[in-house]
């Protein structure tokens, strides 16, 4: 497999924020700040997205580093939403979405490089234009899109409770 030690530690970081971010959803159906797996998610995904400027198996600045750094905004977007969370109702329809939207794509690059990888000597994939990635990434683009819009139902049933 190959991975330097910023790689490995890049890896088990990042496999902690994913495994946070599903837990929150299936206990909250989002992801939630306040909470102890909104937290691991939210500071892992942090530290992935800056360990991953320093790895490229390709070398240089690639479309992976875009994502990092576009997931550090979303992540931090989501978190300045969250101290406004008593003061808007809007804030929080956008902090999931925003939330949500950077755990989909921390598992772009996190699907190219796994189908890539593993199992070691016989990867699922050759490289990111083989159809298992693309296949993989719609079926995550369509659950992302499902639930999105369930979260929106659901932040808008507990605005009307409140009400």
């Amino acid at each position: 497999m190959g991975l330097s030690g910023l790689g490995i530690f890049h890896t088990i970081i990042g496999v902690a924020a994913i495994i946070a971010a599903l837990i929150a959803f299936i206990k909250y159906g989002k992801i939630n700040l306040n909470t102890l797996s909104g937290k691991i998610y939210f500071y892992g995904t942090i530290i992935t997205s800056f360990t991953s400027l320093g790895i490229s198996k390709h070398g240089g600045f690639n479309p992976g580093h875009a994502f990092s750094i576009f997931i550090i905004f979303l992540v931090l977007g989501a978190y300045y939403l969250n101290l406004k969370r008593e003061k808007s109702r809007r804030a929080r329809y956008f902090e999931n979405f925003l939330l949500s939207f950077s755990f989909f794509l921390s598992l772009v690059p996190t699907v190219n490089e796994t189908f890539t990888r593993i199992p070691v000597g016989h990867p699922l994939a050759k490289d990111i234009k083989d159809p298992v990635i693309g296949n993989t990434l719609l079926v995550l683009l369509l659950l992302f899109v499902a639930g999105s819009i369930y979260q929106f139902r659901k932040q808008k049933q507990f605005h009307k409770q409140q009400d």
